[in-house]
C-alpha cells in the first residue's frame, strides 16, 4: 500500500501537478515567494535571542595591560575580545573613536596584542535595510496578486455573455458530401445552399434571396450534424456550431447576449454556417411551460427570432439547426422567412446501409467473404451511428481474438451486440433453461405459422442485456403497416407466454416485456390508427404543456380498454392454437435450442421446413423501397 501511494505521488508530480496546485511558473514564483515570507517571520520571531557577554571598556584596558588578551576585532563601536585562555567577550567603545587612540590615551601599548578591523558597515546597513523593507514589499505583492485574480473574476462574469461557439474555419480538415450516405434527398437539398453561398450574383440577378435558415429534422443517430458539417465543407465558409443548451446560463439575459455574439461574430466571416444542434432546447413553444413570458429560454428564442429576420436580403448568412422533435417547436422560429426550408432524413433503407458500410469499413481489414448484401438487409431499422458502432465492435471482437481480419461471424456478433446488448454468461438451473426455450420456441413456432411475419433469423437461450433469451426475424422494409400484420405481430409476442402456460401449466415473469410491447401496439391500433370496433377515429392528443387537459372522456377511454383487451386475447387465443396444432414441433425446436443454445436461419428451417408466405408477401431479397 505504501508503495501504491508513493507511485501516486510520482505521477502526480510527473503530471505537472502537485497536492492540486498547477505547478507552473507563476505559481512557483507566488508560493515562493509566500514560503520565504512566512519562513523570514517564523525565523525571526523564534530564534532564541543570544546573551553575550559584555564587559567594560576599562575591563579591556586592564586585561590588555595585564597581558591576558591575545586579539582585539573591532566592528564599528563592538570590540571582540579574545583572551589568550580561548575565551571570547565583547565591550564597547563610542562611535567615531578610534581603538590606538583609545589605548594610547590610557598608557596601554597595543604592541604585544593583535588589532583586526573588520568593516561590514555597508553590508550590514543593507541587510537591515533589506529585512525591513522586503516584507513590505512581500505583502504589496500578495495583495497585488489578491487585486488581479479578483479583477479577473469579474471581467470572466462580464465575459458569459460571449458565444461559446465551435469554429471549423476553412483550414480546418473538412468532410464533404462524399462522406456522408444513406440521405441522398437531403444531399440534394443542400446542394443549392452550397451553390447558394459559391455563387450568390446568379440568384440575385434573377431576383432570389438567399434561404435564411434549414432546419434538419430526424431520428438521432441519422447524421444531422454530420450532413451540416458537410455543407460548410463543400462551401469551403467557416462553420460555427453550437448546441441549444450551451445557449443557457445561470444568469438571466446571458442566452440573448450569447446569440448576439455569435450572430455578429458570424457576420464579420460570411458567407458562413451557424449550425444550433438540439435546436429543441431553446425553440420549444412559447407560453408552453411553467414559467412566464420573461424565462430565459423564451428571452433567448425572443432574440434568435430577431436576428434571424433582421438579415439583409443579400447577405451570405445560413442558420442551420437539427432536431428530433420537430413538434416541439415554436412556430414563429420555423415560418418561412427563418427557417425557410424542412430537410427530412430517415433511417437508411438497404442501399442506404450498403453505402454507410462501405464507407465506415474503410482502413478496417475486412475478410473478402463478408456479404455486405446481407449485412445490410441484416440491419434493418440500424441508423448511421448504430452501423458505425457494429463496426467498431467487430472490430473489438475481433482483436480481443487476436485475429487479423473482420469476419461475418464478428459482424454478426457486433450487430447482436448493438440491438440486444452483450452476451452474459449466467448460471441457470436446468428448469430455467427449459423454459426459456420453450419460450423462445414459442414465439418461433407463432412466426414461422402465421404468414405475414418475417423469416426468422436467429433464436437463442443465451442470455443478453435483460433478456433471457431472443427470437430474431429478418425484417422486411415496409411502406405501410397492415391490420394482419400487426395483430399477426402481437400473436408472435404472445407465443412464449403462451407456450409457458402449455407445456408448465404456469407462466413466468420472462414475458414481462413481450406483454408491454403487444400491448403498446394494440393501443396504438385503437387510439391512433382506427383498427378497431371504434371506427377510422385518432383518441392519441398529444398534450403540449402540463395545463392541457385529456380530451378522451371517461366512457370512451373504458371503450378503448375494452378494445385494446380484445385485441390482446384473440392474438393470445390465436398464439395458443397454432402452438396446440404443432405440440411435437414446439418439442423438437425445444430440445435442439436446450442443446446447442443458438439456432440460425438455415438450421430453423430443416426443423420446421420452409416458411408458409402469404400471397404477395416477398422476402428481404429485393426490399421495398421508402
Amino acid at each position: 500500500m505504501a508503495s501504491n501511494g508513493r507511485n501516486q505521488k510520482i505521477r502526480k508530480l510527473k503530471k505537472g501537478k502537485f497536492l492540486n496546485i498547477e505547478m507552473n511558473w507563476k505559481n512557483f514564483l507566488i508560493y515562493g515567494f509566500v514560503f520565504f515570507f512566512l519562513g523570514f517571520l517564523f525565523l525571526g520571531f523564534t530564534q532564541p535571542m543570544k546573551e553575550n557577554q559584555s564587559a567594560p571598556l576599562s575591563q579591556v584596558i586592564n586585561e590588555v595591560k595585564q597581558g591576558k588578551v591575545s586579539a582585539i576585532e573591532v566592528r564599528d563601536t563592538k570590540l571582540v575580545v579574545k583572551r589568550k585562555n580561548g575565551e571570547t567577550f565583547e565591550a564597547f567603545k563610542e562611535p567615531g573613536q578610534s581603538v590606538y587612540t583609545l589605548f594610547k590615551d590610557a598608557g596601554v601599548p597595543l604592541d604585544k596584542t593583535k588589532v583586526g578591523i573588520n568593516d561590514k558597515t555597508g553590508l550590514n546597513n543593507w541587510i537591515s535595510v533589506l529585512a525591513s523593507v522586503l516584507p513590505i514589499l512581500l505583502m504589496v505583492g500578495f495583495f497585488y496578486f489578491i487585486f488581479r485574480q479578483a479583477r479577473g473574476a469579474q471581467d470572466s462574469i462580464f465575459s458569459f455573455g460571449q458565444s461559446k461557439a465551435k469554429l471549423f474555419s476553412k483550414d480546418t480538415p473538412k468532410i464533404g458530401f462524399d462522406d456522408v450516405a444513406g440521405v441522398d434527398e437531403a444531399k440534394q437539398e443542400l446542394t443549392e445552399i452550397v451553390d447558394f453561398l459559391k455563387h450568390p450574383a446568379k440568384y440575385r440577378a434573377v431576383g432570389a434571396r438567399t434561404p435564411k435558415g434549414v432546419l434538419m429534422i430526424g431520428p438521432s443517430g441519422t447524421g444531422k450534424t454530420l450532413l451540416a458539417r458537410a455543407t460548410a465543407g463543400e462551401a469551403n465558409v467557416p462553420f460555427f456550431s453550437m448546441a441549444g443548451s450551451e445557449f443557457m446560463e445561470m444568469l438571466v439575459g446571458v442566452g440573448a447576449s450569447r446569440v448576439r455574439d455569435l450572430f455578429n461574430t458570424a457576420k464579420k466571416s460570411q458567407p458562413a454556417i451557424i449550425f444550433i444542434d438540439e435546436v429543441d432546447a431553446i425553440g420549444r413553444q412559447r407560453g408552453a411551460g411553467f414559467m412566464g413570458g420573461h424565462d430565459e429560454r423564451e428571452q433567448t428564442l425572443n432574440q434568435i427570432l430577431v436576428e434571424m429576420d433582421g438579415f439583409t436580403p443579400n447577405e451570405q448568412l445560413i442558420v442551420m439547426a437539427a432536431t428530433n422533435r420537430p413538434d416541439v417547436l415554436d412556430p414563429a422560429l420555423i415560418r418561412p422567412g427563418r427557417f425557410d426550408r424542412r430537410v427530412a432524413l430517415e433511417l437508411p433503407d438497404v442501399e442506404g446501409r450498403k453505402a454507410i458500410l462501405a464507407i465506415h469499413s474503410k482502413g478496417k481489414p475486412i475478410d473478402s467473404k463478408v456479404d455486405w448484401e446481407r449485412v445490410a438487409k441484416r440491419t434493418v431499422g440500424f441508423s448511421g451511428a448504430d452501423l458505425e458502432n457494429m463496426l467498431n465492435e467487430a472490430a473489438i471482437l475481433a482483436a480481443r481474438q487476436n485475429n487479423k481480419i473482420i469476419n461475418m461471424t464478428d459482424i454478426e456478433e457486433a450487430a447482436t451486440k448493438v440491438k440486444l446488448g452483450p452476451e452474459k454468461k449466467r448460471l441457470q438451473t436446468d428448469e430455467d433453461r427449459k423454459m426459456t426455450a420453450y419460450h423462445e420456441a414459442g414465439h418461433a413456432i407463432v412466426a414461422w405459422e402465421m404468414p405475414h411475419i418475417d423469416p426468422i433469423h436467429r433464436i437463442s437461450i443465451v442470455s443478453r442485456g435483460m433478456s433471457l433469451g431472443h427470437t430474431m426475424t429478418e425484417p422486411i422494409e415496409r411502406v405501410h403497416e397492415t391490420k394482419k400484420h400487426l395483430l399477426e405481430e402481437i400473436s408472435m409476442m404472445l407465443g412464449g407466454q403462451a407456450a409457458e402456460q402449455m407445456v408448465f401449466d404456469d407462466i413466468t415473469t420472462g414475458a414481462s416485456n413481450d406483454l408491454e410491447k403487444a400491448t403498446q401496439v394494440a393501443r396504438a391500433m385503437v387510439m391512433k390508427f382506427g383498427m378497431s370496433e371504434l371506427g377510422p377515429i385518432t383518441l392519441d392528443f398529444e398534450r403540449q404543456s402540463f395545463y392541457d387537459q385529456n380530451d378522451l372522456s371517461p366512457e370512451m377511454a373504458a371503450k378503448v380498454d375494452a378494445q385494446v383487451k380484445k385485441i390482446i386475447d384473440e392474438a393470445y387465443s390465436s398464439a395458443a392454437k397454432i402452438l396446440k396444432k404443432l405440440r411435437k414441433k414446439l418439442d423438437v425446436l425445444a430440445t435442439e435450442l436446450i442443446k446447442k443454445e443458438t439456432l440460425d436461419s438455415e438450421e430453423f428451417e430443416k426443423l420446421m421446413g420452409p416458411k408458409k408466405l402469404a400471397a404477395g408477401f416477398r422476402p428481404a431479397i429485393l426490399p421495398v423501397e421508402v
